[in-house]
């Protein structure tokens, strides 16, 4: 384990290491064709809304198209294995969110390794999960919810959009933390299990804050706290679990990848470009609207976030017990 961090946090460091020469005159050539982004997702999700955004922004600045693929299944890993097998020239590149660092450990047999098979390129958001109820739910606050679900063991549903996704992983988090035991009941997507919070069907969800912004706003959900270690400007009048639960932190990111090997120039230049686009105040209100925070930086900070991420969640899926479907 201690082998694969090294070597993803040297892949990530490697664009350093060139004379800035070389590298300035290979990538001026780069890209020389279109550029394939594949989504390991639906359309419409939030992956998909961030890999677009990038995409275009990538396809008018460095004069060739970026083309949004969406390759959906398997939790993300059939399109991660596809970036992987691909060739390392480039102009094939995965757009994700943290499923990766959860899949690492909550598969027990997968055909690649995440940590070594892939470049980190950029960090480009993070957007938290915010705990919703259906406002006929009797807690009002954090401390309330925790209160009713201790009075009440195993009684209280906790819906998500499926095993090991990050708003599962959010809520077995917060169980832990809280010492309370709540029933999980997955789902195959957030949308249908936002539609059963909404009908009463269950009783919470740790929803991106994406999905669920507009039913807050709209009264249909009541928000009592989003998983961000500080408040975020989209909901601005909610707390964070941390509040309550010091310590807690359970933000997603969505970032670009590589295949290993794909060589350094390519990686620095697209690097460069992404964090051009996190400063342009029109993409920086995108994301925001998402509810998102820009995460401009190297691909070294983007290595070492998902190494440490990959050992955050194995810990818990193993204190948990989570298995995959």
């Amino acid at each position: 384990m201690k082998l694969f961090r090294r070597n993803f946090l040297h892949l990530a460091a490697g664009a350093a290491a060139l004379p800035v020469a070389s590298r300035f005159a290979f990538a001026q050539g780069y890209p020389s064709r279109p550029v394939r982004m594949i989504v390991p997702f639906g359309p419409a999700g939030t992956t998909d809304i961030v890999a677009r955004l990038i995409g275009q922004w990538l396809s008018e600045h460095l004069g060739q198209q970026f083309v949004v693929e969406n390759r959906p299944g398997g939790a993300g890993n059939i399109g991660t294995e596809a970036v992987v097998r691909a060739p390392a020239d480039g102009c094939t590149l995965l757009m994700i969110d943290v499923s990766p660092a959860i899949n690492a450990t909550l598969f027990d047999k997968l055909n690649f390794n995440f940590v070594r098979d892939i470049a980190p390129v950029a960090n480009i958001v993070r957007v938290p999960n915010v705990m919703v109820v259906n406002p006929a739910f009797p807690a009002k606050t954090v401390p309330e919810f925790i209160a009713h679900a201790k009075a009440n063991p195993g009684k209280i549903s906790l819906a998500s959009a499926g095993i090991g996704t990050p708003n599962h992983m959010s809520g077995e988090v917060f169980k832990m933390m809280a010492g309370i035991d709540l029933v999980h009941v997955p789902y195959r997507g957030g949308g249908p299990a936002i539609a059963d919070l909404l009908g009463g069907q269950v009783d919470v969800t740790f929803a991106v804050v994406t999905t669920a912004i507009e039913y807050i706003r709209a009264g249909k959900l009541r928000a009592l706290a989003v998983t961000s270690a500080t408040r975020q400007k989209a909901l601005p009048d909610i707390p964070t679990v941390a509040d309550f639960l010091p310590g807690y932190e359970a933000s997603g990111w969505f970032g670009l990848f590589a295949p290993r090997n794909t060589p350094a120039e390519i990686i620095d230049k697209l690097n460069k470009e992404i964090n051009a686009a996190l400063a342009d105040p029109k993409v920086k209100a995108r994301l925001a609207d998402l509810g998102g925070t820009v995460v401009p930086g190297s691909t070294a900070d983007f290595g070492k976030l998902v190494v440490d991420d990959k050992e955050k969640w194995a810990k818990v899926i193993r204190a948990a017990n989570i298995k995959a479907e």
